[in-house]
């Protein structure tokens, strides 16, 4: 599938990623599904904590060693880190597949990482940069439900 009507910004703060992370939560639907890719203290985390506060969700920690937290809140969100996921089939291992047939919104980190088990349709969110740099971040939909989420964001 191609992604269709992408979005680059500029955060300059934590705050702003934070902020980024609200106003795309705000948008999220039943099955969302956000794949996050960036390095280590990229943000990719601290989008996720601005989204759970759009989900009406406090508590958001990197899922790192237990590999997915489930959460509830406006929409339940279960948060995946596949940092140490060295092969697909260890996220099928978990059970990944029926979680993507439930309705809950899935966070994943570290996406370079299982590009293969992503879905065809989500919004991925590529961060780069690190430490005080400014942090350049490009939302990438996949599907007409996720090229809805970037309309807008730029203000």
């Amino acid at each position: 599938m191609k992604a269709v009507n992408g979005l680059e910004l500029i955060i300059n703060t934590s705050e702003e990623m934070r902020e980024l992370g609200r106003r795309i939560g705000e948008r999220l639907f039943p099955s969302a599904f956000i794949a996050f890719f960036g390095g280590l203290g990229a943000g990719k985390t601290t989008m996720t904590k601005g989204i759970a506060d759009a989900l009406g969700i406090e508590g958001i920690l990197s899922p790192t060693f237990t590999i997915v937290r489930h959460h509830e809140g406006r929409l339940p969100l279960d948060h995946f880190d596949a940092y140490r996921i060295e092969d697909p089939d260890e996220l099928y291992a978990l059970g990944y597949e029926d979680y993507l047939m439930g309705d809950n919104v899935i966070i994943m980190e570290w996406c370079e990482n299982v590009t293969e088990a992503l879905p065809e349709e989500r919004l991925e969110i590529h961060i780069s940069g690190s430490g005080a740099d400014p942090r350049k971040v490009e939302l990438v939909p996949y599907g007409e439900m996720y090229a809805q989420i970037p309309e807008g964001l730029e203000c």
